[in-house]
């Protein structure tokens, strides 16, 4: 069968990425140095231990399996962490991309597939984003994929490195099946924090801004399933192996849900209450951010299946009451 490298494939997309492919017929490679993932979550291939700053480590990795593409997860992701310490964020993303990168033409593997994000088009409130958008990030997190993003162009340029970049909007839920889930240490994403509050795991949801010009004064985002995400990723796969160009795609819905309406949702699902602390707004968030793209439906074929908030907050409360992982 075909290898794929999975760098990032102990986090929680790359983890099922790692599973889609198994069930796709390719052993996936899970590339991880653990930093933010979590070895338990490494189940459906072999596991090499290695961080995207040590060049050496990934020829030898790229020697021992010979994969026909690479899917690149790993990233630090986290915005105001990125503002606090952009240096951390220049040296991880992009100088661990770049060694990805090379070492990739060096081995010869012409597929290349990497997750970005739509931080890289910045504070543009209520525009509906698509992949012609202007980007402009406001941070070290966004500035940083893009950056890898140009890489990768001046590689298909000069090397014939071929890729697909997906520019994801807001993932979320979990293995239907429960084998892998959201798991983050600290934890920032709305459902998890949510259920977490549902627990008695944190005293409360705290929602920031609720005079927001919305329907109900809440900032809206575009959620897309975690499994339907990767679901893009293999046919981003399948698009390289046919010969096809490179392309950039956003992975959204372009339907927005509101805090609001996913808090009032998690209720219908968990028959429990959300208690909710509210708070003024803060510095930095837009009002509405939502996908207006359907390139990824129209070129790829991708058909986003489980992103409502039923299955989304479904199959997340499903795991996080069976599964998480420990260090």
């Amino acid at each position: 069968m075909d290898c794929v490298l999975v760098a990032g494939g102990a986090g929680y997309i790359g983890s099922h990425a790692c599973k889609a492919l198994s069930k796709a017929g390719y052993i996936p490679v899970c590339y991880d140095n653990l930093s933010t993932g979590w070895e338990e979550a490494v189940k459906f291939g072999p596991f090499e231990r290695g961080d995207l700053l040590d060049r050496a480590r990934i020829d030898e990795v790229l020697a021992k399996h010979k994969p026909i593409a690479i899917m690149h997860f790993a990233a630090l992701s986290q915005v105001g962490e990125s503002m606090d310490d952009p240096g951390l964020y220049w040296r991880t993303n992009v100088m661990g991309s770049l060694n990805l990168i090379e070492a990739a033409v060096e081995a010869d593997i012409k597929n290349f597939i990497f997750s970005s994000t739509c931080a890289t088009y910045g504070d543009q409130d209520n525009v509906v984003l698509d992949e012609n958008s202007v980007q402009q990030p406001i941070n070290a997190y966004g500035a940083s994929k893009r950056a890898v993003e140009n890489i990768l162009y001046d590689f298909e340029r000069r090397y014939g490195l071929r890729h697909v970049i997906f520019r994801y909007f807001n993932v979320a839920g979990a293995d239907p099946e429960g084998e892998v889930g959201e798991y983050h240490q600290p934890e920032t994403h709305l459902i998890p924090l949510m259920l977490d509050a549902i627990d008695g795991k944190r005293d409360a949801l705290t929602i920031f801004g609720t005079d927001y010009d919305t329907p109900d004064g809440t900032c809206i985002r575009d959620y897309v399933h975690v499994c339907d995400l990767v679901d893009a990723h293999l046919l981003g796969l399948n698009w390289l192996k046919d010969g096809k160009q490179s392309e950039v795609f956003n992975l959204g819905t372009g339907a927005g849900f509101s805090v609001r309406a996913v808090v009032d949702h998690s209720k219908d699902v968990t028959n429990k209450a959300v208690p909710i602390i509210e708070r003024t707004r803060r510095a930095g968030d837009c009002t509405q951010l939502v996908s207006g793209s359907t390139k990824a439906e129209s070129e790829l074929g991708w058909t986003p299946v489980r992103s409502n908030l039923k299955a989304m907050i479904g199959d997340a409360w499903r795991w996080h009451q069976t599964g998480h992982y420990s260090k």
